[in-house]
């Protein structure tokens, strides 16, 4: 089984509860607190072999392990009020010194977002170390949770930053999640922001997903892909993932300016949003010789 059957496989069992607003199959959950106000959680795992290679520095590796619940957070607009708890499962021949290490900057990292870690637990293993964090946050405080399955025809589709060459440049372990430019955007076009999520596995297959779960199709232009410095070609802007930016629609005409003005990140208009058509991909790429790609076939899908 592929991950995307497992994963849909789940959204369709989950049964509903009252306090599951928004259940599986989005970035966050959107949990009903007994204040009244809604909550977005989060959980994502870092596992060594996958996401970092053994021997990794064990600061960069708290470091992904935060920040990529983080942006699961800013892909819903969220980041007020905060916190996280954290799982480790550790090898049975980490040292003392390395497991506090880990630990210290697990809480390093935490802080420096303002998102305080505040419990968690520990086992050891035999197998290779497993760090999960778990996040909580309140929505946007005016816009509120931002979904990736209310896109609308005829949105632009736009994307934050640039792509591509994540692993060779390490930046699958030193980005930085796009709070502020989740809560700028979030701001800026209120319920203009229709859709949003962040883009881990590739622009091509994450677009795809975005159009599933809004029911709607998604072409995107392979030219006005960004690259990072160093990216050679749009297969790779569209595939190589790990770019925790920002993939977001709104309607023609939405002041959508070309950079965050809080971060200076660019933000670029990369496609649109159509009609779904019966048997079709749910998102094609065109490239500069005008040929339709599916976009699904670019980026990365865990095998279960």
């Amino acid at each position: 089984m592929r991950e995307q059957a497992l994963l849909a496989h789940i959204a369709a069992t989950t049964p509903p509860h009252p306090i599951a607003l928004v259940g599986p199959g989005d970035d966050c959950a959107v949990v009903a607190a007994t204040t009244g106000a809604s909550l977005l959680v989060t959980t994502d795992q870092v596992i060594e072999g996958r996401h970092f290679r053994t021997g990794e520095d064990l600061a960069l590796v708290a470091r992904k392990a935060v920040c990529r619940s983080l942006s699961d957070i800013a892909a819903m607009g969220g980041g007020r009020g905060c916190w996280a708890v954290a799982a480790g499962a550790l090898p049975r021949g980490m040292s003392e010194q390395e497991a506090t290490r880990l630990t210290d900057a697990l809480h390093a990292v935490a802080r420096g977002f303002d998102c305080p870690i505040v419990g968690g637990d520990i086992a050891t293993t035999d197998g290779p170390m497993v760090l999960t964090v778990t996040v909580a946050a309140a929505p946007h405080p005016s816009r509120g949770p931002v979904l990736r399955s209310t896109s609308q025809i005829n949105d632009t589709v736009y994307i934050t930053g640039a792509l591509g060459g994540s692993l060779p440049s390490r930046r699958h372990l030193t980005f930085t999640p796009r709070l502020a430019e989740a809560a700028w955007l979030a701001t800026l076009l209120g319920p203009s922001l229709h859709a949003m999520m962040d883009v881990s596995d590739g622009v091509g297959i994450d677009a795809s997903r975005l159009a599933r779960a809004s029911h709607v199709a998604v072409t995107l232009d392979a030219a006005l892909l960004p690259r990072h410095e160093h990216v050679a070609t749009w297969q790779a802007a569209a595939g190589d993932g790990e770019d925790y930016e920002l993939l977001f629609t709104a309607p023609p005409g939405a002041p959508v300016p070309s950079r965050c003005p809080h971060t200076g990140t660019a933000v670029t208009a990369i496609g649109r949003v159509t009609p779904p058509t019966a048997g079709g991909p749910a998102c094609i790429i065109i490239d500069p010789d005008g040929v339709h790609h599916d976009a699904g076939a670019f980026g990365w899908e865990h095998r279960a």
